[in-house]
């Protein structure tokens, strides 16, 4: 007798703090339990779920890790709002385990930082524009410092995200925003021309968002960003190498 073809994977049946954590966690996300409520003690979340002390402390660590839950006196739990970096620093860390390649993160990059300056162009206000304009002065003083320069790169694309008031596309870019230090530090230091470029590409940006001209904003952010990928290919990088490996070995 010739066997049945194999169509399915065993399951994976939930550990007792995963469930403990997952079904706190559903109270949250659906806004059933809010910031700043209280969840309560170890001992009555042991009473309701009817687990032992250890499955609730270690679902309740999942919950702190994730910064969905803190801590507070008397051993009471609260509901608590996760802070952005946070978040993006530990997705950042999961993209460069996955070793995504820098091709993936340019196009990526593409889609996400058009996306926020035409919000830029749309709802930037006199604080988001002096903020860019301090980020601009401070990368001009910088021209000659790659490592401060990148920085100030990175940032000067937050300050653009977050002038698009959109805090959906702010929590999107944020991951892959945090992985443009090492390369643009890279171009800087490498690349004779390509400090000045970035600065003078941030110029028109600004100038663009000031003036709310989408089209002219929208051109100059695609030269920008294909301006870094020919940046990182004159380092003499391949686009399709791991972005953590060109980190460690520029």
């Amino acid at each position: 007798m010739s066997e049945t073809p194999r169509r399915f994977e065993p399951l994976k049946v939930a550990s007792a703090y995963e469930m403990v954590a997952e079904a706190i966690e559903r109270e949250i996300t659906s806004g059933r339990l809010k910031p700043g409520d209280e969840i309560g003690t170890e001992a009555q979340l042991v009473r309701q779920f009817g687990v032992n002390r250890s499955t609730v402390r270690e679902g309740i660590r999942v919950l702190e890790q994730s910064g969905l839950v803190r801590r507070e006196a008397a051993r009471k739990l609260f509901v608590c709002t996760p802070h952005y970096g946070e978040l993006s620093s530990r997705m950042s860390r999961a993209l460069m385990m996955s070793e995504v390649t820098f091709r993936e993160l340019y196009e990526t990059s593409m889609v996400l930082e058009l996306g926020a300056i035409e919000g830029a162009v749309a709802h930037a206000d006199d604080d988001d524009l002096d903020a860019l304009e301090m980020n601009f002065q401070a990368s001009e003083t910088a021209i000659d410092d790659p490592v401060n320069l990148a920085n100030l790169d990175t940032r000067f694309h937050e300050l653009i995200a977050r002038a698009s008031h959109n805090r959906v596309l702010q929590l999107a870019r944020e991951p892959a925003g945090l992985l443009f230090f090492p390369t643009s530090e890279m171009i800087c230091r490498m690349v004779p021309e390509g400090a000045r470029r970035m600065v003078d590409a941030h110029r028109e940006l600004i100038d663009a968002i000031r003036d709310r001209d989408r089209d002219r904003a929208r051109l100059w952010m695609a030269r920008h960003v294909n301006d870094w990928k020919r940046g990182f290919e004159r380092t003499g990088r391949s686009i399709d190498e791991p972005v953590a490996r060109a980190r460690m070995q520029g």
